[in-house]
């Protein structure tokens, strides 16, 4: 598993970035900049701790294809932890297996620092091999998304 750090810099207000970056306020613009791993990026659950939470995408066949995650912070304009546990397919959760052991237990965290009226965020996350130049590609592109919409 490597370790990856992404940062944007946003002429916004962190409760902004924030809210937009979860889609608090509207699920679309958390849509938005995901669109960026997938065009039909989407989450099902609440970003409260403690939470489970789905994040997905809908398959050229019609199904259903993400992560299981469980929030394991969220300090609102702040920072927030994701861990990864499994794997959705269909309406089905993965969580054991071969497949699982790879990533289970993997985070994904946000980190958002006011700078005077402008926002940090700092995205720190665990991959596993295969995804690095995935992740390397269209991380930084989904930031810049990100920015654009907190910017308009």
């Amino acid at each position: 598993m490597k370790k990856l750090e992404f940062k944007v810099n946003i002429s916004a207000p962190v409760d902004k970035a924030y809210d937009f970056m979860l889609g608090i306020s509207n699920k679309f613009t958390y849509e938005q900049w995901t669109s960026i791993f997938n065009p039909t990026s989407t989450y099902e659950g609440s970003w409260g701790k403690g939470s489970k939470i789905l994040f997905f995408g809908i398959d050229d066949n019609g199904e259903k294809g993400g992560m299981v995650s469980k929030i394991i912070d969220n300090i609102p304009n702040q920072f927030v932890s994701i861990q990864h546990c499994g794997l959705l397919k269909g309406n089905e959760e993965i969580t054991e297996g071969p497949e699982i052991e790879k990533w289970a237990n993997s985070f994904e965290n946000y980190t958002f620092t006011n700078d005077n009226g402008s926002t940090t965020v700092t995205v720190n996350l665990d991959v596993i091999e295969e995804f690095l130049d995935y992740m390397n590609t269209h991380y930084p592109k989904a930031l810049e998304k990100l920015k654009e919409l907190c910017e308009k």
